[in-house]
């Protein structure tokens, strides 16, 4: 069943999230994921901490655990980290 990740984040440092994204994306690609869209967050009603959202969808939630487990998307979590502050969800 498809499975999307949902990520809330924001940015600490821009040339930091260059570098975590650019290491991220084949990462992702790996579990067979694809990012649907990343974005600036426009409320429309309550408040959301974070200004702005990106969607990768996967195929199986199997798959989406998988790539966030795995050694290679872990090893760019202290990346991440200097980069934004974030929130990850798995929406099936």
């Amino acid at each position: 069943m498809t499975t999307y990740v949902v990520i809330g984040f924001n940015i600490k440092d821009t040339e930091k999230l260059k570098a975590y994204s650019t290491q991220a994306a084949p990462t992702v690609a790996k579990f067979e994921g694809e990012f649907l869209v990343k974005g600036s967050v426009l409320p429309l009603c309550g408040q959301y901490d974070y200004n702005v959202q990106a969607i990768i969808q996967f195929p199986s939630k199997e798959l989406a655990e998988s790539w966030y487990a795995s050694e290679e998307y872990q090893a760019l979590i202290p990346l991440r980290t200097q980069a934004i502050d974030c929130h990850f969800q798995i929406i099936e």
